[in-house]
Order: structure tokens, then sequence, then C-alpha cells
């Protein structure tokens, strides 16, 4: 007998996972406020799905889950996506780590930098995130909880 949907147990996440820095041609950084942590903003992140699944591919499933906007439009083309080639390895905050495998207390990150047009609509995940800014990006780096986003967001010059 299976269990239902609400009692199966979710599976652990993988911990290795993308940071995605979205911005304009004018270097406005768009940012949300997580859902379960108000105050926190951020870009948008997540992990693999697959061990084996591509990062560029997880790039684009979490733009799409968590803004709405879909790489490899005409709007939006896969060329707007591009690894920056950034790794970031931190501890996973304690408040996150029932996530994880018992034991698991770091997540590799690789950093991406899509560009989208200005005035992009933006669909949030509402169990996700609850708020979102568009701002110059350095104040983004400043508004960002996590220090490895900001340090992604204070990149961008060098990599848009």
């Amino acid at each position: 007998m299976s269990l239902p949907a609400a009692e199966t147990p979710r599976p652990f996440k993988i911990p290795e996972s993308v940071l995605v820095v979205i911005y304009t041609p004018a270097l406005d950084v768009l940012l949300i406020e997580r859902a379960d942590k108000p105050g926190f903003w951020q870009s948008v992140t997540g992990s693999k799905d697959l061990v084996d699944e591509p990062l560029a591919l997880t790039a684009e499933r979490e733009v799409a889950e968590e803004t709405g906007i879909v790489i490899g439009t005409e709007a939006v083309p896969r060329t707007a996506l591009r690894d920056w080639g950034l790794v970031n390895v931190y501890e996973i905050y304690p408040v996150w780590r029932h996530r994880y495998a018992p034991g698991v207390t770091q997540n590799t990150e690789h950093v991406f930098g899509l560009r989208v047009p200005a005035g992009t609509p933006v669909r949030l995940a509402p169990r996700e995130h609850t708020a979102l800014a568009w701002l110059p990006w350095q104040e983004a780096a400043d508004r960002c909880f996590s220090p490895s986003n900001a340090e992604a967001i204070l990149q961008l010059p060098r990599f848009a």
C-alpha cells in the first residue's frame, strides 16, 4: 500500500545548485523575497533535480518555476543565459539542513547570469516568494541576505 501524496516523504535535496542573476541591459537586477523567511531577498536559486541534470537545465527550470520567465523564447533566447564560471561552496544554513541527507552541511553553487529585456514580466511562485524588486546592481547586492549572492551581483559589470 502506498502513502497518500501528502505523506510521501520528499527526497533529499542534492547539494549542488545554481544561482541565476537576472538583469536588464541597464544592469537592474531582479531580487525576490523568500516566502519562508520574510526580509530574505535573493536571486533565483535552486538545486539539481537529478545528479546528472545539466546545470544550464537546472537554471532554466528554476528561472521558469520561480519567475515565470521562459528561457528559449524570442524575448529571452537561450544565449541570454550564461554560465559565469563562478563556483561557491558554502555551509548550508542550519534552518534548511533538514532538506538534505543526514551529515550534508555544504552546498556547491554555480553562478549564471540571465540578461532579459527591461519590462520583462515576472510571475512569482507564491509558495516560494512573496515580493519582487528590480534594483540597480549595487543596491541589489546590498539587499541580499546571502554573501555569495551579493558577491555574484557585484561581479555583474564584469560579465554583462
